[in-house]
C-alpha cells in the first residue's frame, strides 16, 4: 500500500467485508464520508473472495481496468473502424496514466471506467440519433456517481450540450429510472442514517470545499494539469499533434471527444485542489482522438519517431519515482541521466523512421512493445525499492508483528495510514496510553522501533 489513500480505502473496505455493513464506510469504527462506496465495494469483494491484504485492494481495480480496455477497443472499433479502435486501446493501455492507476486501490480508475463507458455508449445517439444505448449509458453514469460523487454529471455536460437538440431522449423513463436505480439507493440510505453529518462531510466539505478552499492541502497553480495530461499520455504525447487538423472535426463524435477532454481540463484547472488522478476520466477521450488521428493521418513518421525516443526517459522516471512519492516531484532527487537508455531507444526510433511511411502499424507496435518492456523492467527494479522505501509493508514484515504492540511517536501521515492498515487497527499515539515500544521515523524516512 502506498500513500495515505490506498491503505485508508482498503481498511474501510475490509471493515465492510468483516461487518457485513455495506452501507456505511467506517474507518477504525467511525463513519467516513469522504468518498461514495463503489471502490470500497470492489475491494470488499476481494476480501470476501479470500484475497490477502495486498491483493484484495488491487486485483479488483486491475481487472476493471483490463475489462474496460477490451470493451473500449470493441466500442471504438464499431464507431471508427477496427484499426482506429485498436490504436486507441493500445495507446490507452500503454499510457503512463492508465498503467499507474490500474494498479492502485483508489477511486480514480473506477470513476474513469464507468464514466467513460457511459459517454462512449452515447456516441450513436450523438451521431445518428440512435437512443437505444442511452439506458445503459445512464446506468453507467449512475455507477460513476457511486464511484466519486457529483463530478461525473459535471464532466458529462459536454455530452448534453453537443446533443442538446435531441435531449428529450434522456427524459424517457428508461434512462431516468436506470440512473436513479443505480445511483440513488446508497445516497438515500446513508442520508436516512446520518442526515446532516453526511451532507456536511460528503457534499459541503469534500465537494464544495474542494472547489474553492485550500483546506484539503492540495492547492496547485492553474497550469498544473497541462504537464499532468502530457505525462499521462506518455510516451504517446507527440501523437496528440496529429489531432490538430483543419476540417477534421466535422464529425460530431470527434467534436464531442475533444469537448470532453478540453472541458474537463478547464474545469479541473479552475478547482483549487488538484491531484494528478483527477484527470484520469479524460484519458480515454484523449486516447480515442489520438487513435483515430493515427489511423487517418497522412504522415506519422516524426511523431512516432519522437515517441520512440521518449522511451529513453523510462529509467530517469523510474529513478525519481521513489523520491517523488515520498516528498513530491518538486523536492524529489533526480538521478543522473543514463546515456545507455538513449542507445537502447535508438533501434526502435530507427525502425519507426524507416517503416512509418509504408507500414505505420509496424512502427506503432514497436513503440507499444517498448512500453511493455519498460513496464517489465520497472517492475523488477523500481517496485522493490518502493516496497522498501515508500510502503510500510517491508518494515511490518521484518518486525514479525512486534510493531503491532507499539505506539506511534513521530511518523508522517502516509506511513501512519499504512501502519494502521497492516495492524488492523488505529495504533495509539505515544503518550495516550502505556506502550512497551515506539515506532518512529528517522531523518532518512525509514521506520524503526525504539524501546525493549
Amino acid at each position: 500500500m502506498l500513500g495515505p489513500d490506498e491503505p485508508r480505502y482498503a481498511a474501510i473496505a475490509r471493515e465492510m467485508a468483516r461487518s457485513g455493513d455495506w452501507i456505511t464506510p467506517r474507518l477504525w469504527g467511525e463513519p467516513w464520508f469522504e468518498k461514495p462506496p463503489l471502490t470500497y465495494w470492489m475491494i470488499g469483494l476481494g476480501f470476501v473472495a479470500g484475497l490477502d491484504e495486498d491483493l484484495a485492494p488491487r486485483l479488483p481495480i486491475a481487472l476493471a481496468g483490463v475489462l474496460f480496455l477490451v470493451w473500449y477497443w470493441r466500442r471504438l472499433s464499431g464507431e471508427f473502424g477496427e484499426r482506429a479502435g485498436l490504436y486507441a486501446a493500445a495507446i490507452l493501455a500503454t499510457s503512463v496514466g492508465w498503467l499507474a492507476f490500474s494498479r492502485v486501490g483508489v477511486t480514480d480508475l473506477p470513476l474513469a471506467a464507468s464514466f467513460s463507458a457511459a459517454m462512449l455508449l452515447a456516441l450513436p445517439w450523438l451521431a445518428r440519433g440512435d437512443a437505444t444505448g442511452l439506458t445503459w449509458s445512464a446506468a453507467l453514469l449512475g455507477l460513476a456517481v457511486l464511484a466519486k460523487g457529483l463530478v461525473a454529471p459535471v464532466l458529462a455536460l459536454p455530452l448534453f450540450w453537443i446533443g442538446r437538440r435531441g435531449w428529450r431522449a434522456w427524459r424517457r423513463p428508461g434512462p431516468i429510472l436506470a440512473f436513479l436505480l443505480v445511483a440513488a439507493p446508497w445516497y438515500l440510505l446513508v442520508s436516512l442514517r446520518y442526515g446532516g453529518q453526511f451532507v456536511d462531510e460528503f457534499f459541503l466539505e469534500h465537494h464544495l470545499a474542494r472547489v474553492y478552499t485550500d483546506r484539503l492541502q492540495h492547492v496547485q497553480p492553474w497550469w498544473f494539469y497541462l504537464p499532468v495530461l502530457a505525462a499521462g499520455l506518455y510516451p504517446w504525447t507527440p501523437l496528440a499533434a496529429l489531432a490538430a487538423r483543419r476540417g477534421w472535426y466535422g464529425d460530431i463524435r470527434l467534436r464531442f471527444l475533444l469537448a470532453w477532454t478540453l472541458f474537463g481540463l478547464v474545469f479541473f484547472s479552475l478547482v483549487r485542489n488538484k491531484l494528478p488522478g483527477y484527470l484520469l476520466p479524460l484519458l480515454p477521450a484523449a486516447c480515442a482522438l489520438v487513435g483515430v488521428a493515427v489511423d487517418r493521418a497522412e504522415r506519422v513518421r516524426w511523431t512516432l519517431l519522437i515517441s520512440a525516443l521518449l522511451l529513453a526517459l523510462i529509467p530517469l522516471a523510474a529513478g525519481v519515482l521513489p523520491s517523488a512519492l515520498e516528498v513530491g516531484i518538486r523536492k524529489a532527487q533526480w538521478p543522473e541521466w543514463q546515456w545507455v537508455a538513449m542507445v537502447v531507444a535508438l533501434p526502435p526510433a530507427a525502425w519507426c523512421w524507416w517503416r512509418a511511411p509504408v507500414r505505420r502499424d509496424q512502427a506503432f507496435w514497436v513503440v507499444a512493445l517498448g512500453v511493455v518492456a519498460g513496464v517489465l523492467w520497472v517492475s523488477r527494479t523500481t517496485l522493490p525499492v518502493l516496497d522498501r522505501q515508500v510502503s510500510v509493508r517491508a518494515f511490518w514484515r521484518e518486525t514479525e508483528g512486534r510493531a503491532a504492540a507499539c505506539c506511534i511517536e513521530a511518523v508522517d501521515r502516509d506511513r501512519r495510514y499504512g501502519l494502521n492498515y497492516y495492524a488492523g487497527r488505529a495504533l495509539a499515539d505515544c503518550g495516550q496510553e502505556p506502550s512497551p515500544c515506539r515506532i518512529r521515523q528517522r531523518a532518512d524516512g525509514a521506520l524503526e522501533i525504539a524501546g525493549p
